[in-house]
């Protein structure tokens, strides 16, 4: 097995960062801009996040003593202050997520700025910090967004999915790195039942769906790598799936080396090695200058 070549604090085998996307109802207004506010499940069904799926996992938080990171639409934000300042006050990173979860690649690059920029001052009123780490609706980040996270100066991306382990991006704008997801630890694919937003995932047992997390989990810390969960609150933060989780979190802090951190801490370690000499892996953009099907 090939491990990872970044040495990470105290000895520790792996470094952890359970991230959690906490769009609430801004999925069914994006989706269904005429009608979401008569469609009462699906609204219903995302502020069960914030307002319930939240506190409970900043409960564990509190109780296990990790600091992890949270990925906020600005919209929700703004409708739900209550749960930006519990995060905040937990003393956790909160991300850049797009104002309303808008898929960048289905909007215009001027259009992508206005809203990106917009959420960037909610961020600022509401947490008086600039967030230093992005995620993109979907996972749908573009040329265009990388150069609007060099411009405002971010210090990572996490959405696209080249490597195990975070990894340099140099783009003609700048460089910033790659804290990378992977659908294998994401929750949408065992959980996320939503016809109006065109999902209709078979909804697994939770035994069944997160057990896909917890391979994940042995096999990077067997290479010494990056175990990044991107979870939602309104899906794993139910009774059920997130009792196991935690039993889960509780069992890995107790019997395993490992490094719980925000993913800002993770990059600013990454960048840290790098500086005295570890081998990072870097990604030169664009990969493709034009479609590829419409090239001579």
């Amino acid at each position: 097995m090939i491990r990872n070549p970044i040495a990470w604090p105290n000895g520790a085998q792996c470094a952890c960062a359970v991230t959690f996307d906490v769009d609430a109802d801004s999925l069914i207004h994006i989706a269904r801009p005429r009608d979401s506010f008569n469609r009462l499940y699906p609204i219903s069904m995302g502020r069960y996040g914030p307002t319930v799926g939240v506190p409970r996992i900043l409960e564990t938080y509190r109780r296990l003593g990790i600091k992890q990171s949270f990925f906020i639409p600005g919209w929700t934000m703004e409708q739900y202050p209550d749960a930006v300042e519990a995060i905040q006050a937990g003393g956790h990173e909160i991300g850049h997520h797009g104002y309303l979860h808008e898929d960048p690649t289905v909007i215009t690059a001027s259009e992508e700025r206005i809203w990106f920029e917009r959420a960037l001052a909610c961020h600022t009123r509401l947490t008086g910090l600039r967030p230093q780490g992005y995620r993109a609706p979907v996972y749908n980040v573009t040329l265009h967004t990388l150069d609007l996270l060099v411009e405002h100066g971010f210090q990572y991306d996490s959405s696209m999915m080249a490597d195990d382990i975070p990894y340099r991006m140099t783009t003609p704008k700048g460089s910033l790195y790659e804290a990378p997801p992977h659908w294998g630890t994401d929750d949408w694919p065992p959980f996320a039942h939503y016809d109006e937003i065109g999902y209709m995932m078979p909804v697994r047992a939770p035994s069944v769906g997160l057990a896909a997390f917890y391979e994940e989990f042995e096999a990077h810390y067997a290479a010494g790598g990056f175990w990044m969960p991107v979870l939602h609150p309104f899906l794993t933060g139910r009774l059920a799936r997130w009792t196991q989780f935690e039993a889960f979190l509780e069992k890995v802090i107790s019997t395993r080396n490992v490094w719980f951190a925000p993913l800002t801490d993770i990059i600013a370690h990454v960048e840290a090695e790098r500086q005295k000499g570890a081998p990072i892996r870097e990604e030169r953009l664009p990969y493709y200058e034009a479609p590829v099907l419409l090239r001579g």
